[in-house]
């Protein structure tokens, strides 16, 4: 199933007096670009919980915080004390250049980031498996969040390619015009020089000339594309690399066609083509 690199999960718990939260979030990226924000008690464990992201995204820019707020009695904690300070200087100065109400000011400074600190000098491993459990409760609504945007994405890519395919079909009706009109614009051109002109070498220049104008091999490799870019979009895996590179090819059919089409119509197909295949391309970017 398709998914979207953009994406948010979130999970809370509670273990005896501490209240953890853990908030995902990803954004498109070519590449797996982990930022982890954690409190200093959680610290011993960065690269396990960065290994459980990696392996479970693939790609993206992902944004993980993980806080803590004390539910209870202090009996495993301390107050960092400097920075406790340093909060409550701030907000102070600024509930009174807003005439803020500083009532429950403490509180709010008690759950700013390592203004708890535990005096446990590593994680316990049943707290190590709270916090792995929520990492893991985190990934999944994330996971299910990008699976929701990918129905989307998939129906959007899938309209797209189809109306290509319908402009496409279009094509050949336009085909016996476009050398018709070729053939007129070059005889009378060579009318207007008043010379005379030999028919058979004329038709022998001509059949060379609109040889390099057939568009048929065009049409096949630009079918083939779509009909691939479509099966790919079923898959059971990350696609967006694959569908980014099908996308690249049927670019390259579809600049062929307008360069080769001399006809008006036939440009304004390709026209449209072309709008339909650069919002495919915005769409792909955001494509796991």
């Amino acid at each position: 199933m398709i998914q979207s690199m953009t994406g948010f999960g979130k999970a809370t718990g509670t273990f005896e007096n501490m209240k953890v939260v853990v908030e995902i979030r990803t954004l498109n990226s070519k590449n797996l670009d982990i930022y982890l924000k954690a409190p200093h008690f959680f610290k011993e464990k960065e690269m396990e919980i960065r290994k459980m992201i990696g392996n479970a995204l693939d790609r993206g820019k992902v944004e993980a915080v993980i806080s803590i707020e004390n539910t209870g009695g202090l009996s495993n904690y301390r107050i960092n004390t400097e920075l406790a300070k340093s909060f409550y200087e701030e907000f102070d100065q600024l509930a009174k250049s807003v005439n803020a109400d500083k009532t429950n000011l403490l509180a709010t400074i008690l759950r700013m980031p390592d203004v708890l600190v535990t005096e446990e000098s590593e994680l316990s491993d049943e707290e190590w498996n709270f916090l792995k459990k929520l990492v893991q409760n985190a990934i999944e609504e994330l996971v299910a969040f990008r699976t929701q945007e990918g129905e989307s994405l998939a129906y959007d890519l899938t309209n797209r390619i189809k109306s290509i395919a319908q402009l496409l079909e279009q094509v050949p009706k336009f085909e016996a015009e476009r050398i018709s009109t070729v053939r007129e614009r070059i005889k009378k051109n060579l009318e207007e020089l008043k010379e005379e002109v030999d028919e058979n070498r004329f038709e022998q220049e001509l059949i060379f000339y609109i040889e390099k104008l057939d568009i048929s091999e065009e049409k096949v490799r630009l079918e083939n594309h779509l009909n691939y870019f479509l099966e790919t979009l079923k898959l059971n895996e990350p696609i967006g690399k694959k569908i980014g590179f099908i996308a690249q090819e049927i670019g390259r059919e579809v600049n062929t066609l307008g360069s080769k089409a001399n006809h008006t119509e036939l440009q304004k197909i390709v026209v449209e083509m072309k709008d339909n295949l650069e919002k495919i391309k915005e769409q792909v970017l955001n494509t796991l």
